[in-house]
């Protein structure tokens, strides 16, 4: 098992050099000895297929897919898939390995354990259901920072999530010779387990092994499993080794100044981190060292339903061309043209490409200290203030509670706006106990004087069906004239439910929007909506208090 007592050059595998933007083709070339070794690698974990493909291009796994049936060729170019009944994560399917190495550091109450000898057994069917089949084997890395850096190996059944994973994780034009995969992930989409047997929830599974290095992946064709499964990995390795893991976007602007964007699906992290004026260090997954901030990811796996091309030009851009794939996306048989607004499939429709494919990134993936943290919410209740600048100790608060909220229709049952607390903006990813990652934020945010901000991108002047969504045009403003600094020194004030400081004047935003308050028509109403979020927010947070500073403490409000 890795630990923080590795050596360094045993983690890197090889030395730094992402100094620049990939290109596509890429062909991670590997002397011919080497499929000897991927061989006994796989016969290791007793997967003896005949044919294994090895590190295809993005053209040869096109026309594998092609070939296989497995998706459709788009009319810009992009290879349209379909995951089937999953359509997004299977969270209630996952599960870690119970094993002395890693046992005493994962958070049992938020995460599920199976025993080594289901996984065992598991995985000896899932090796010989492979081993019947074409396999395709992808090396690759994950983290920017080459000290930080960690070899995997991804084997998948299917040709296409070979390839969003040559999109999503750092592909080297070469490799050296002898490359060792430090964790491999084994996918095996159409192999269903049996909950009687296995002690799996259901047919599908995503079991995690720290001790064997190993994930195991089958009951769903959704590639995000992949892509997750990965991130779960960093987020137990990097805290070991005193790196905070994040959910995040970030991006750098002319001076330098890193940003970056805390955020559940459907906030905005992606689409307000692509910015013209700030190049991107990565849409989602990121490392915070000693020396600053660091993309886990190669590529951007964003949401695509009702993509504006005037909105969102650098995503649409890049959901329209060769490389790309896009899951579930609702297209014209015939003209194979693209129905972005379409949720016919499902509202999660998804788009994932190389971050080169974003024009605007930052050469190598990473940069320095944040000077800006921005934490989004989309808040269905309408309560929350559209922006309000964080102290630390609110800032430690709103990451630990990870707020935002479900509107009627999204899921089966929700009827009216439903509070969502993801502790961390990522919950389902986080291994170690949610307070070890947040005070590895409070000590960054300390040492290096960052300024938090928390941003609602929901609904204002009323509740979901009430209200209105915030005009991303006022949300851009905000977050723009907060990144240059033009609301140091503007006059705040105090709301009285949350404590949050509210500027009362943004550049090229009217001043009622600013006060959530003032933009509802019935002041009673509003209160009594907001007196219900806060009793939300603080039975939340009961599961802290005794891990948190008493200046922490003070910040969880009793309703």
């Amino acid at each position: 098992m890795c630990s923080p007592a590795r050596k360094r050059d045993t983690w890197n595998g090889v030395k730094n050099d992402f100094t620049s933007a990939r290109r596509d083709p890429i062909i991670l070339t590997l002397p011919d000895q080497t499929d000897e070794r991927l061989k006994a690698h796989l016969a290791s974990l007793g997967i003896v297929a005949t044919t294994v493909h090895r590190n295809l291009s993005t053209p040869e796994l096109y026309e594998h897919a092609l070939r296989r049936g497995e998706g459709t060729l788009g009319a810009d170019g992009q290879l349209l898939v379909e995951t089937g009944s999953h359509t997004g994560r299977a969270p209630k399917d996952k599960f870690f390995v119970r094993e002395p190495g890693s046992e005493s550091r994962i958070d049992w109450e938020a995460n599920k354990a199976i025993e080594p000898a289901r996984f065992d057994a598991l995985l000896e069917r899932v090796s010989a259901y492979l081993s019947e089949r074409e396999v395709y084997s992808l090396d690759a890395f994950v983290g920017a920072d080459g000290r930080y850096r960690l070899p995997i190996r991804v084997v998948t059944e299917y040709a296409w999530h070979s390839l969003f994973a040559r999109d999503l994780f750092i592909t080297p034009e070469a490799s050296p010779a002898g490359f060792e995969p430090e964790f491999t992930v084994v996918d095996a989409a159409n192999f269903s387990a049996d909950p009687a047997r296995d002690g799996t929830n259901s047919g599908t599974f995503v079991l995690v092994h720290f001790g064997k290095r190993l994930v195991l992946i089958g009951g769903t064709r959704y590639a995000g499993e992949i892509k997750k499964s990965v991130f779960t990995i960093m987020n137990y390795l990097m805290p070991l080794r005193d790196v905070l893991s994040m959910h995040c976007s970030a991006n750098v602007g002319e001076a330098g100044d890193v940003a970056i964007f805390f955020g559940l699906s459907g906030t905005g992290k992606t689409t307000l981190s692509a910015d013209t004026k700030r190049p991107l260090i990565g849409d989602d997954e990121h490392g915070w060292s000693a020396d600053g901030v660091f993309n886990f990811e190669g590529g951007c796996y964003a949401k695509a339903i009702k993509l504006s091309q005037s909105a969102e030009p650098e995503i649409w851009a890049a959901s329209h061309r060769f490389g790309t794939v896009l899951e579930n996306v609702v297209f014209d048989p015939q003209t194979r043209a693209l129905d972005l607004d379409s949720d016919a499939k499902t509202e999660n429709t998804r788009a994932a490409y190389p971050v080169e494919f974003i024009p605007n990134i930052v050469p190598g993936l990473q940069a320095g200290h944040p000077s800006t943290i921005v934490m989004l919410t989309a808040d269905a209740f309408g309560v929350l203030p559209p922006i309000s600048r964080l102290s630390k100790e609110q800032a430690m608060y709103h990451f630990l509670s990870g707020y935002t909220a479900k509107v009627a229709g999204t899921e089966n049952g929700v009827t009216e706006p439903t509070a969502t607390f993801s502790t961390c903006f990522g919950a389902p990813f986080m291994v170690h106990h949610p307070t070890v990652y947040a005070h590895l934020l409070g000590d960054r945010i300390a040492k290096h004087e960052v300024q938090c901000w928390l941003v609602n991108t929901g609904w204002t002047g009323g509740p979901y069906g009430v209200g209105k969504r915030m005009a991303i045009k006022y949300t851009r403003a905000m977050i723009d004239a907060a990144l240059a600094g033009e609301l140091r020194d503007v006059e705040y004030e105090t709301e009285p439910f949350f404590g949050l400081s509210i500027p009362k004047s943004v550049p090229g935003v009217p001043a009622e929007v600013l006060n959530p308050r003032n933009a509802w028509s019935d002041k009673a109403a509003y209160d009594a909506q907001a007196k219900r979020l806060t009793g939300l927010f603080s039975e939340n947070f009961k599961r802290f208090e005794a891990h948190v500073s008493e200046a922490v403490r003070a910040i969880a409000i009793r309703a």
